[in-house]
């Protein structure tokens, strides 16, 4: 059946290729708008961050917008769809390091860095207005999409609760009654391929309307496995070319159903087949006292088990979007469900390592696995909204949300035992099975009213009820015995939270091209449960809500004749009893409240056609984040009861049950994986030639600052000044009808640090160079 399926995609994608393939456009690489601009000028930019269509520059809260011709361009060597952004929108910072299926995703510095399946996070993520809230869920794939959006700063009034920090929000090309066709195809290093591709039209002219989409990644595996000694789990075998690849194979398939001018029926389904290898950790690659990872080979690590880091899931959903226009109001229903399943496994010390021995062996902690058996989740939103246009605009909703999933958890804890008189090893473990329930309801609404000529004031509220509650359905004792919960371990923990959300701006439009705005707001993240830590006999460890207060107030401008767009926010928020993760004195990741952090800083953006061929983009970030928490401390990088990384503050010893553990306060440090500074430089010439086409350079280049990965500042557990472009130059034939070029993304090859295991000064790395051609084009 699952080969079947993949042909199925296959195929389709090469229908898709001969339908469109030798047709249409490659749009710039940086982030502009989609529509079309005047020769001389910057076109308009249309966003629906409100739950309605506005223009960019009359909208009172801060919005980053990508176009999809962008994040195609980003995407063209295969790299995850979702990673991609990280950085091309001012705030935003994208991360893993669980593979494909569980990006993190952080807003002006706050996120969630926690990589238990069940971690709730404070950015939300939609496609075509469904909440995606799991994290495997978050990890769709974005593709035949048009535009981006990055809502920074609580957005809990329209969009609900865990928007703390924001959400991104996705719309996809949608069916129209006038065929259209677009694809984007590229090949490259490592055999990568990627087809993104899109076509539609009307079934029954002005009635019924289609459009299928599709994208299809692929990548060899590159990665070769040293690894051979005695194998923890028998699968370890050294090979070249053991792991790296990926197949990530996606369809989707929507219908507009307008039997009427009042009634509007919006069907989409979609499907994701997915095999790939999950984060590869490369041990020992920090040495202490410094976060130089330069002398460790990219594309060899020795691993003792797990197979080859294999992660694999299959995804399907679907969505009812109904609308029926009133006259003086819309009512609008959206109806969605989605279900995965499927697992990641990996080598979760970072392999063995001779130099880097755990109790005098060169193997380590050993492997970490965990599958989602399945999980459902259905949500149902109302919403009837006034018709738009007028001084007075409101909206009033209310939305049901379930999600429910069982999930395995498995650690391996091969360091506790020694080879057999064969020189094998046993195989203990433990293994636990969790169910999770999370319900929630919402009723919200917004009104905003023009009080005078150019002054429009915005207020906005929710109140929402999240419940949530795990429970231990089974657990496997390990061959030692050790799966043994102490007394008062709770078999079955819920939370519960009732909490309002609210938002208040303001907007000046001091003339056509200038206008300012102010907001504040008030978001809150649910109550988190983290069962995960039953694998390692430890209760279940619980967070409550954690409540943000924001504030920003910015500037949106059209200068120089239309050619110039620039625009600029500051912004400061506090969050109280913020939602951490850290390691205890054993050893085991907990989840817990802090007191609380604060943070200020600043955003803008510019998009500048000096003369009609030339188009140039920048996007800045600047931020300074600190937790408060004077009694919080957390366990830092031991190993054999010795400190193995430089931790700027003296730390606590305590003797537990595996040796000496240490530990550091965190009051002061900044949030993790949160970028002091981020660049982002976009640039594109078109050299018109004489047969109507254009030949084109375009390039893009983005550089981050200082980031501190855990909750304690060290020498090694930090990346300051990474760098990464990408390059693209090629031909656009008249009318954008195909465009062909090849292209480079990483083009210097940067090996940058992107994540740690602090424990094994193990090393997460972005993606290597990838150089290649493509083919895109377009038909309607």
């Amino acid at each position: 059946m699952k080969i079947s399926v993949v042909k199925s995609a296959l195929m389709l994608g090469v229908a898709f290729g001969s339908v469109v393939g030798g047709t249409a456009a490659f749009a710039q690489a940086a982030p502009v708008q989609e529509q079309a601009a005047p020769a001389d000028g910057l076109g308009d930019i249309v966003v629906t961050a409100e739950r309605r269509s506005e223009n960019l520059q009359k909208v009172p809260l801060s919005v980053g917008v990508a176009s999809g011709d962008a994040l195609r361009a980003y995407t063209a060597g295969g790299d995850d769809t979702l990673l991609a952004l990280s950085g091309r929108v001012p705030g935003l910072y994208v991360e893993s390091t669980t593979g494909r299926i569980f990006p993190r995703f952080y807003i002006r510095g706050l996120g969630n860095i926690d990589f238990y399946l069940g971690a709730s996070q404070p950015v939300t993520i939609i496609q075509d207005d469904v909440i995606l809230e799991h994290v495997v869920l978050k990890s769709n794939p974005v593709f035949d999409v048009r535009q981006v959006e990055v809502l920074r700063g609580p957005q809990g009034s329209l969009f609900g609760r865990n928007t703390t920090a924001g959400i991104i929000k996705f719309d996809t090309n949608k069916p129209t009654n006038d065929f259209d066709s677009r694809a984007s195809a590229s090949v490259g290093s490592y055999n990568s391929v990627s087809l993104d591709a899109g076509v539609g039209g009307p079934l029954i002219k002005d009635l019924l309307a289609i459009r299928l989409s599709t994208l299809i990644q692929h990548r060899e595996n590159y990665v070769d496995n040293r690894f051979a000694g005695v194998s923890a789990d028998n699968t370890a075998t050294p090979r070249d070319n053991a792991m790296g690849g990926f197949d990530d194979r996606n369809v989707r398939v929507q219908l507009m159903l307008t039997p009427g001018e009042r009634f509007t029926l919006d069907l989409s389904g979609h499907a994701r087949w997915y095999d790939g290898t999950s984060t590869l950790f490369h041990r020992g690659a920090l040495k202490k006292g410094s976060n130089d990872v330069s002398a460790e080979p990219r594309n060899v690590v020795s691993y003792d088990e797990a197979n080859d880091n294999p992660q694999s899931y299959n995804t399907y959903g679907g969505s009812a979007r109904a609308g029926y226009d009133f006259g003086p109001a819309t009512l609008t229903s959206i109806t969605a469900y989605e279900t995965t399943s499927g697992f990641s496994r990996g080598d979760t010390d970072g392999g063995a390592a001779v130099s880097f021995p755990f109790n005098g062996r060169a193997n380590g902690f050993g492997e970490s696995q965990g599958q989602i058996r399945d999980l459902d989740q259905w949500s149902q939103e109302l919403r009837i909204a006034g018709t738009p246009g007028g001084r007075f605009n409101w909206q009033l909703g209310g939305l049901y949300f379930d999600n429910r999933d069982i999930t395995d958890f498995y650690q391996r804890t091969f360091f506790l035992t020694a080879p057999d008189v064969n020189g094998t090893r046993p195989n203990p473990n433990n293994w636990v099975r969790l169910h999770d329930v999370n319900t929630s309801w919402a009723g919200f609404g917004q009104v905003s009213y023009e009080l005078m000529d150019k002054l429009t004031v915005t207020l906005g509220g929710r109140i929402t009820e999240d419940k949530k509650r795990t429970q231990l359905l089974k657990t496997v004792q390990n061959a030692l015995g050790v799966n043994q919960y102490p007394a008062g371990f709770r078999r079955d923990v819920t939370l519960k939270s009732t909490k309002p959300s609210w938002d208040a701006s303001i907007l000046y439009q001091a003339n056509p091209d200038i206008s300012l705005y102010s907001r504040v707001a008030q978001g809150f993240r649910g109550p988190t449960i983290q069962g995960r830590s039953a694998v390692f006999n430890s209760d279940f460890s619980t967070a409550n809500s954690e409540t943000i207060l924001s504030w920003e107030t910015g500037i949106k401008t059209r200068l120089l004749d239309n050619t110039l767009s620039l625009n600029a926010t500051v912004f400061g928020y506090r969050v109280n009893d913020i939602q951490l993760n850290g390691n205890d004195v054993n050893g085991n990741g907990i989840l817990f409240n802090g007191n609380k952090a604060e943070a200020y800083g600043m955003e803008a953006e510019a998009n500048w056609k000096p003369v009609p061929n030339l188009t140039l983009g920048a996007g800045l970030s600047l931020l300074h984040s600190a937790i408060r928490d004077k009694t919080t401390e957390v366990q830092i990088c031991a190993l054999n009861s010795v400190v193995v990384c430089t931790p700027s503050r003296t730390p606590r010893a305590i003797v537990g049950p595996f040796g000496t553990t240490y530990l550091v306060k965190i009051d002061g440090e900044p949030l993790p994986n949160a970028p002091e500074y981020n660049v982002d430089l976009t640039a594109r010439y078109d050299q018109p030639l004489g047969n109507g086409g254009r030949a084109f350079i375009a390039g893009d280049f983005n550089i981050q600052g200082y980031t501190q990965f855990v909750l304690y500042k060290t020498k090694e557990f930090t990346a300051n000044g990474n760098f990464e472009g990408g390059l693209k130059i090629g031909y656009a034939a008249p009318d954008d009808a195909y465009e062909l070029a090849v292209f480079a993304r990483n083009i210097t090859g940067e090996k940058n640090l992107k994540g740690v295991i602090e424990n094994y000064m193990a090393a997460v790395f972005n993606e290597p160079r990838i150089i290649g051609v493509s083919l895109s084009g377009k038909f309607r």
